[in-house]
């Protein structure tokens, strides 16, 4: 079944316009969640990424299949690992210290948690695994991630969210500090879009 576009199962404005810039040769409209009138309560009670991208992304296409609206829907699910703390937050990275807590006591705290820890015990990545369902029901998943460590500062203004502690020895910079294209290249989200761009082109979408 062919779709008429694609639909984001976020409302991240930021996270919509990397997607976007990633996404723009495919020729389909891209919208958010919220743009295809859809505004749903999910419950993410998975232990994966994986498994959280496929129930995000499920939830979103169901509902849009109610209305009749042919969209392959993308969901992704994203995540510090920090090796030093048991690759915490990980799954819970969004709703780390809580959903509502700003991003800047986020980085705080965890910066105030590896305290005295050396650079090479400082070793994390960011995980993203990207999930479509189409709207025949047929799934899939790409997964990426990029390497990194857990810097002493926030640095940069170019990113959100844990990007400004997350520092790339082999570039020199933390990931706030790239320009917008150089990070959707080398990002943990570029990389398994990217990929989800490939699985899309496939299947013919």
């Amino acid at each position: 079944m062919k779709a008429d576009k694609i639909v984001f199962a976020t409302g991240n404005a930021d996270k919509m316009r990397e997607i976007r810039m990633i996404m723009a040769d495919l020729g389909l409209e891209i919208q958010s969640m919220k743009e295809a009138g859809v505004d749903a309560d999910i419950v993410e009670d998975g232990k994966t990424f994986e498994e959280n991208a496929v129930i995000k992304a499920s939830a979103i296409a169901e509902e849009l299949g109610k209305k009749g609206v042919k969209a392959v829907v993308l969901a992704d699910d994203s995540g510090l690992e920090i090796d030093y703390l048991n690759r915490e937050p990980g799954i819970y990275s969004a709703r780390y210290m809580g959903e509502n807590t700003s991003y800047a006591v986020k980085n705080a705290s965890l910066i105030k948690r590896l305290e005295g820890v050396p650079d090479e015990k400082r070793t994390a990545r960011f995980v993203c695994v990207i999930a479509a369902v189409f709207p025949d029901g047929r799934k899939f998943t790409t997964r990426a991630a990029i390497e990194g460590r857990i810097g002493y500062e926030e640095r940069g203004q170019n990113g959100f969210g844990y990007d400004p502690i997350f520092y790339l020895p082999e570039y020199g910079l933390y990931s706030a500090e790239l320009e917008p294209e150089e990070k959707n290249r080398i990002s943990h989200r570029g990389k398994a879009l990217e990929e989800m761009k490939k699985v899309l082109k496939q299947e013919r979408l």
